[in-house]
């Protein structure tokens, strides 16, 4: 699962762009399919390059799922640490917009696992 290739920091900024204007206004039209998928998966493998690893696995569907964090690896079934999330919720926690407690207490975020809540020390990833 998950390459660890460090994304380009230009084409990440680029990506988040993008979505910011949405990111900032819930009620901004929402980006393009394609648009969206590019801001999702630079900001998930840039978590996955920066805390490389396989003992929390982050999901944003249905875009991306990467492994990350150091520990023990997980290779079959359903993983023991998993963050799930939409691609908005995803992108205002990269983007510093959103506080990984505040997600999960208003139920925008799951985190499953004993160490699910360290991907927070990772956060934010890029800011707008």
């Amino acid at each position: 699962m998950g390459r660890q290739s460090k994304v380009d920091p230009a084409e990440l900024r680029a990506a988040l762009a993008a979505v910011g204007e949405w990111l900032r206004d819930e009620t901004a039209d929402a980006p393009d399919r394609k648009v969206l998928a590019a801001a999702v998966r630079g900001t998930a493998r840039t978590l996955e390059a920066d805390a490389p690893g396989h003992s929390v696995e982050v999901r944003v569907p249905p875009f991306v799922a990467v492994q990350c964090i150091e520990g023990p690896r997980h290779t079959r079934g359903t993983p023991p640490n998993v963050v799930e999330t939409d691609a908005r919720t995803w992108l205002l926690l990269a983007t510093g917009l959103l506080e990984f407690d505040t997600a999960l207490d208003a139920g925008a975020l799951t985190a499953s696992g004993s160490r699910a809540a360290e991907v927070a020390r990772w956060l934010p990833i890029a800011q707008l």
